[in-house]
């Protein structure tokens, strides 16, 4: 017997445990609704003609159903029974949901904007370790955001002079450094030897300051040498690990956060543009923040809105209430669905792409104190070079957080002074 299964049903309310997806649909010469039936069977049980071998007891438990279609925006809502994942399994669910469909020529555009998690799915994930709280616990910063540097140039650095420019920054003020996304283990600057001169001038730094400083080292690689580079910077007393996590893949980040070697986990997201540039396929930045926020990330990129990189400020401030919040209500604008968070923490989010301390009182402003802000040229660059680029973001910082303009704090310091003057325009 051939069952002829229909996916739509605008009567639909979603239950409990079931896992919601929105898209934004573009059909190919055919009705949004047949673009519609046809996404919600590739994406589940269904192909693309009617079959002998389905099993109508299974497949009526399992059909998912498209409850919503907006016309006008091309915004469709399907619910899916959280028995056609595997709880745990964030590669398979986006097999799934994000996985053929994007190829199908029933469509010449789909997005995934959002996706909501049942408290089902969500129970098989760790979640950050530490989260917002935990990394300000071993900084021992209870309400001021967090400044830090990447260094530059990105690649280019012998591990001793990599190391030297983090103490600078420290010893400047800062209380972050990081490795950039596609610095690994090169033959100038090997991981092992950068890891543990940069460490040792970490505790200097210390000393020096009585500040408690930080290093990212980035970790990202095939997924042994990952764990073991891990486990490399956990055994010389390092408290971070850095990883791409689109290039790693939800996997490798997902082997990372369960090893569990309780290092804090900085999410970098490189190559994100490639999934969430076209406003009309591929892949929401903001859907891709709360999966790494599930999966156990404790800090990731968001964007920066007064800096270089793309992300306007209703977008930026929106991935960053995801992450940050435990219960987020839809928003046609910008959270599409609604998400309780349940036992899962708070991610720090992380400001960076061209800032420098001119840019603080805005960020600030518009993103509030529980955050990370990143500076690479804005620190490196500084006339005086890098401990004058941190002391200018630390003088920034702190007039910012006492309300006084940066112009009148400048008169009495100098890197800051220099800094505005080079980048005011």
């Amino acid at each position: 017997m051939i069952i002829l299964l229909k996916y739509i049903n605008k009567k639909y309310k979603p239950g409990s445990n079931d896992l919601v997806a929105e898209y934004r649909v573009e059909p190919n010469k055919i009705s949004i609704e047949e673009a519609c039936e046809k996404i919600a069977g590739e994406s589940s049980i269904g192909t693309w003609t009617t079959i002998s071998t389905m099993n109508k007891k299974i497949a009526k438990k399992l059909k998912p159903n498209v409850y919503s279609i907006d016309k006008k925006t091309k915004q469709v809502k399907i619910a899916y029974p959280a028995e056609l994942f595997e709880a745990g399994n964030m590669p398979q669910i986006y097999s799934a949901i994000a996985g053929n469909i994007f190829g199908m020529k029933a469509v010449k555009g789909l997005r995934l904007e959002d996706i909501s998690f049942p408290k089902s799915i969500m129970n098989k994930f760790s979640g950050p370790k530490f989260g917002v709280k935990g990394v300000r616990k071993l900084l021992g910063i209870k309400k001021r955001p967090l400044v830090g540097t990447i260094v530059k140039p990105k690649v280019g650095l012998t591990y001793k002079q990599h190391a030297k420019v983090a103490y600078d920054a420290w010893r400047g003020g800062l209380d972050i450094v990081k490795d950039d996304e596609n610095l690994a283990s090169m033959s100038f600057n090997n991981f092992e030897k950068r890891v543990k001169e940069t460490l040792r001038l970490r505790d200097k730094a210390e000393k020096e300051t009585g500040e408690k400083k930080m290093y990212m080292a980035n970790v990202t690689a095939e997924t042994d040498t990952m764990l073991k580079r891990a486990k490399y910077v956990k055994s010389l007393g390092g408290e971070y690990v850095m990883i791409d996590i689109i290039t790693s893949g939800w996997s490798g980040l997902q082997t990372l956060r369960e090893a569990n070697l309780g290092r804090v986990i900085h999410a970098h997201r490189a190559m994100h543009g490639a999934f969430t540039e076209n406003p009309k396929h591929g892949i929401s930045m903001l859907t891709i923040a709360k999966t790494a926020r599930l999966i156990g990330v404790d800090q990731i990129h968001v964007g920066a809105i007064v800096g270089k990189m793309k992300g306007g400020k209703e977008e930026v401030q929106a991935i960053g209430e995801e992450i940050e919040k435990n219960i987020i209500q839809p928003d046609k604008e910008e959270h599409v669905l609604a998400q309780r968070w349940w036992n899962i923490k708070p991610v720090f989010a992380v400001c960076s792409g061209g800032l420098w301390p001119g840019k603080i009182p805005n960020l600030m402003k518009a993103m509030g104190n529980d955050i990370i802000m990143q500076f690479g040229g804005g620190c490196h660059g500084h006339p005086d070079g890098t401990f004058a680029g941190a002391r200018a973001i630390r003088q920034a910082l702190d007039a910012s957080m006492n309300l006084i303009p940066l112009k009148e704090y400048s008169e009495f310091h100098k890197e800051l002074n220099l800094a505005i003057k080079k980048w005011k325009e």
